[in-house]
């Protein structure tokens, strides 16, 4: 039985050290950014905490003594959540890291994990793209030794990401979960981990819900998708600890935003797929859904496919207006320094595509490019690629989440390159 979830029903009571604590009372705002949602400050609770400190337990078997070292961003909600909060609540020694994995060279994260013997290692896909980039020699150069658990999160991790990760850095050896949160869940909802002792691990999916977690998945009708096998909108039926509780001075857009599209239920605006297992795989942001001659995909799927190219650390793929299709498929695509023939890539790109998923999927245009846009947290902005090949690259909006402004400029130049090239051919 699915018991219904409404936005005001949110009053949780726990017992804590100095007695009973209104689990709503608030813990701290969070600034969001536009490139998520207009600029707002989302309300986090107490009970933030409670989901902090038990998932750092139960997701990555965290122990007295150990030392956690999340890399993220401090002014991400990963740095907030599990920098600051998830560790200092289990009384542990939590490790800050600041600049770019790559300065002064490659094998900096690795030379942490000697150093200060670090025993949970937690980044973003983005950045174990990157790394993949220069080989395994700059992780075999350190002594990886102390480390337990592997953890991604940001975005979902593509299968080679994930086995470099595991098999590479982690030695075959150390328990890598693929996370799913977001800054209004206020901590992990979807793991690997906790689980039954010694159970199997999917490569590049999230899998099980955390305590309290109680997903759904939704048709374009707003019904329950019940059943495996399926892909729908992930909502979640129930309130938990760590749910943000409104929008600083704007409720109303609160609930239009999370409960408005499927009344009674937390809307994640993620698109996620039930194995016939039951376990939980995510697909990405909804909003990222191409429609190609009547076949609705998310852009996230021929992502992952072109990511299973040896020479091919990133990708982005974007929705554009098609003539004929209705809306076509625009891949940017990161090659390895060394790839040479990038022609014949792209000819292999579009064959694993067909062949992964199906023809209609392939992409009608292949840009490589030297980097994407992302923001400082990792994610990329696939808005501003749009823009570009909408031709609206005088109006890109705000740009201020950008890491690095510049590779605007870059792309730009790279595509109109790559449209005179199209049209002289």
């Amino acid at each position: 039985t699915i018991r219904r979830l409404k936005p005001w029903s949110l009053w949780l009571v726990s017992s804590h050290w100095a007695g009973l604590v209104l689990l709503s009372l608030l813990l701290l705002f969070v600034c969001i950014p536009s490139s998520i949602l207009l600029f707002s400050s989302m309300h986090l609770p107490t009970g933030n905490q409670l989901a902090l400190h038990l998932s750092l337990q139960y997701v990555f078997d965290y122990q007295q003594g150990d030392v956690f070292g999340c890399v993220a961003d401090i002014g991400w909600i990963t740095g907030h959540s599990y920098v600051v909060y998830g560790p200092l609540c289990n009384g542990g020694t939590t490790v800050l890291f600041e600049s770019t994995p790559v300065y002064p060279d490659p094998g900096r994260y690795w030379e942490m994990v000697q150093r200060l013997k670090i025993n949970q290692f937690y980044g973003a896909p983005t950045a174990i793209r990157l790394l993949l980039n220069y080989g395994d020699k700059w992780v075999k150069k350190y002594d990886r030794s102390s480390l337990k658990t592997l953890g991604s999160v940001g975005e979902p991790i593509n299968n080679e990401a994930w086995q470099w990760f595991y098999h590479v850095v982690g030695e075959g050896r150390c328990t890598l979960v693929d996370t799913w949160w977001q800054t209004e869940t206020g901590g992990i909802c979807i793991a690997p981990r906790p689980s039954e002792e010694k159970a199997d691990i999917i490569p590049a999916m999230a899998m099980r819900p955390f305590f309290g977690i109680f997903p759904v998945l939704m048709d374009d009708d707003g019904k329950v998708l019940e059943g495996n096998d399926v892909s729908g909108a992930l909502c979640i039926t129930q309130p938990w600890p760590g749910l943000a509780r409104t929008i600083y001075r704007d409720h109303q857009r609160f609930v239009d935003t999370y409960f408005k599209a499927y009344p009674g239920y937390y809307f994640t605006g993620d698109g996620a797929y039930r194995t016939k297992e039951g376990y939980y795989q995510i697909t990405g942001r909804m909003d990222d859904v191409i429609n190609i001659s009547g076949h609705r995909l998310g852009t996230a799927e021929i992502e992952d496919a072109m990511a299973d190219h040896p020479d091919v650390p990133e990708t982005a793929v974007i929705g554009y207006p098609h003539e004929i299709k209705g809306e076509g498929a625009f891949a940017f695509v990161v090659l390895k320094e060394q790839t040479t023939c990038i022609d014949h890539v792209k000819e292999e790109l579009k064959t694993i595509v067909a062949t992964k998923i199906a023809k209609y999927a392939v992409p009608d245009h292949i840009l490589v490019v030297k980097r994407l846009p992302k923001t400082r947290s990792g994610k990329i902005m696939r808005r501003l690629l749009r823009k570009v090949v909408t031709e609206q690259s005088s109006n890109m909006g705000d740009v201020t989440t950008l890491d690095d402004p510049s590779v605007v400029t870059e792309i730009l130049d790279a595509y109109q390159k790559y449209k005179k090239e199209k049209s002289s051919s």
